[in-house]
């Protein structure tokens, strides 16, 4: 089966239950109207559907590849990464000042789901390059953007993010990399980076790694990181491209899934010295690459809920088509008719559509803490954008991988085979939750600083929102008001519970709490949709009412159990016994 892109539900999702029509109504989107936006998403989806979804197989099936001048694409994707930027894509949320057209991010991120569901190997190359222009725009100096910015935000030239090493992977304060000052303001870089998304290829002319690196004499740990711009050709005073720098891809990882996406073994100053400049600050590297990591955490998720889709759309395909089995009077009934197969695709439904109003509501809170022009509002959007990001990555590629799993129960037998995609789409997902930062890495900062820095203050006013759309659905969707209730109720105790614990405890609660955190805020915007069609918003898909339902009873129902693992968990991890086993 093709993928369908869901113009419709993501205009939807993004307008009635992540709140971009409130921006708009608040005079802070004025540049994204109803007729820019529903031509934006339409285009996008025939980009999608016409020019990404028929090389998603064949990059599977071939990958890249590395030859002595560097690495190959899949053939197709040169000319597709061609056309893709001839578009516009790359830059629907950059500066105009640059190049871009300078929409809300909002607007972005849903054609992000589109490129991810149609081909998540090729949408890695634009992710990385919006995030590095980001951190370049944030922190470059002036020259460096005049000479990088506008041929990045085109799509020109491609970015890549250099953190991991072979003993740095997680934990950065023991990076090994280092920069040595030449004397003329640029540096010269030696080291080895791995897992580089995109560190090499052949879809651009130019790859601008954005490399974390140690100054001599820099502080230990992960104060004494610096920042650093090192291009593959090194640029002339006219723009065009000088001599290639010294670094290489000198290796392809073998991986799991996403084989057309080069996952590169990064070897710099081999012969001298790699050439780079430094962006930003001596030694606060860290806090500079965290602004393409954040931006890049929530277009992690984004690949989770676009490998959803994908996932569910064939899963629905596939169960309207098989027949096996009775069902009433049918002697031969479609797997769709079955109860337990409705299960699945239900679950499969709901879980994508609460990950993606999770992913879109925090497009929106960052386009809001952009925009707002009153300080207060600003850091509150601010806030609600730093708490909402950990869950956007962690849950959206949960979610991607439990919905791909299901998609291959649901085709049964034919979904371990791998002529019906469904497998490819569970291998695809199953790195989301590990990179640019693991689930549990998510989790942690989420209690230890989101939830926390400010006393939970800001946790506390998302849930009293959440509180009062449970209110409001009191007699209107079944059970799904009260169940919202309940949910919210046991994360408002966890809240008040995690913000007194002591770090041991606050640790183990972590991943729980985030997954509670994460149902009571999905399930809540799907209560919120479900009431928008209940009202008549237009575009309310016709089963919104039913997902919220759904959600309520397989997930929001789970709350009370993930309180009780919150709070009590620590005691079994510490238990003297709990690491025996094996030792």
């Amino acid at each position: 089966m093709d993928y369908t892109a869901p113009v419709d539900e993501i205009r939807f999702v993004l307008g009635s239950m992540a709140g971009l029509d409130d921006l708009r109504a608040d005079g802070l989107a004025d540049d994204l109207d109803d007729d820019l936006l529903s031509a934006l998403l339409t285009e996008a989806g025939k980009t999608a559907q016409g020019l990404l979804a028929p090389l998603n197989v064949a990059g599977d099936k071939a990958g890249a590849t590395l030859s002595g001048q560097g690495v190959v694409t899949t053939p197709g994707f040169p000319a597709a990464y061609k056309a893709w930027c001839e578009g516009g894509w790359n830059g629907v949320d950059a500066e105009p000042e640059y190049g871009g057209m300078g929409l809300p991010v909002a607007a972005c991120i849903a054609t992000l789901e589109m490129w991810n569901s149609a081909n998540m190997a090729f949408a890695l190359c634009p992710v990385l390059t919006q995030g590095a222009a980001d951190a370049l725009a944030l922190h470059g100096s002036d020259d460096l953007k005049a000479r990088y910015l506008e041929k990045m935000v085109s799509g020109e030239w491609t970015g890549a993010m250099a953190l991991t090493e072979p003993s740095a992977g997680s934990d950065l304060s023991v990076l090994r990399t280092r920069a040595e000052p030449v004397g003329d303001g640029s540096y010269k870089l030696f080291g080895t980076k791995i897992f580089i998304t995109y560190g090499d290829h052949d879809m651009a002319a130019n790859i601008i790694h954005l490399v974390l690196a140690r100054l001599p004499g820099a502080p230990a740990g992960t104060k004494g990181i610096s920042l650093f711009l090192a291009p593959k050709f090194i640029p002339e005073t006219d723009g065009s491209l000088g001599r290639r720098n010294d670094f290489r891809a000198t290796g392809l990882e073998h991986k799991m899934g996403i084989h057309a996406s080069p996952t590169c073994v990064m070897s710099y100053g081999d012969d001298g010295g790699a050439v780079a400049w430094l962006v930003g600050r001596e030694n606060e590297g860290l806090a500079c690459m965290f602004t393409m990591m954040n931006r890049a955490r929530l277009s992690t998720g984004l690949q989770g809920v676009g490998v959803a889709e994908l996932s569910t759309q064939r899963a629905y395909a596939y169960a309207r088509e098989r027949r096996q089995g009775r069902a009433g009077t049918e002697a031969t009934a479609p797997i769709i008719a079955h109860p337990d197969v409705a299960r699945m695709l239900l679950d499969m439904r709901s879980l994508t559509f609460a990950s993606r109003a999770i992913a879109f509501s925090t497009a929106v809170a960052t386009d809001r803490a952009r925009r707002e022009q009153d300080p207060a509002r600003r850091a509150a959007a601010s806030a609600r954008e730093a708490l909402l990001t950990p869950l956007a990555k962690a849950f959206g590629s949960d979610v991607g991988v439990e919905v791909s799993s299901l998609g291959v129960q649901v085709h049964g037998g034919m979904g371990y085979i791998e002529e019906t995609g469904a497998a490819q789409q569970m291998r695809d997902a199953r790195i989301v939750p590990i990179y640019e930062g693991t689930n549990g890495i998510q989790a942690i900062d989420l209690v230890s600083r989101k939830v926390v820095r400010d006393g939970g203050a800001a946790a506390k006013e998302l849930i009293g929102e959440i509180a009062a759309v449970a209110k409001a659905a009191e007699g209107k969707l079944g059970p799904a008001g009260g169940l919202l209730a309940e949910a919210v109720s046991a994360l408002s105790e966890v809240t008040d519970w995690l913000l007194g614990a002591s770090e041991p405890e606050r640790l183990a609660a972590a991943y729980p709490y985030l997954t509670l955190f994460s149902y009571v805020v999905g399930g809540g915007l799907l209560v919120k949709g479900a009431l928008a069609g209940l009202n008549g918003a237009p575009g309310a898909p016709a089963d919104m009412a039913v997902l919220a339902r759904h959600f309520a009873l397989s997930r929001l129902s789970h709350a009370g159990a993930l309180a009780v693992q919150a709070r009590q968990g620590a005691g079994p991890l510490s238990d003297p016994q709990a690491m025996a086993a094996y030792a």
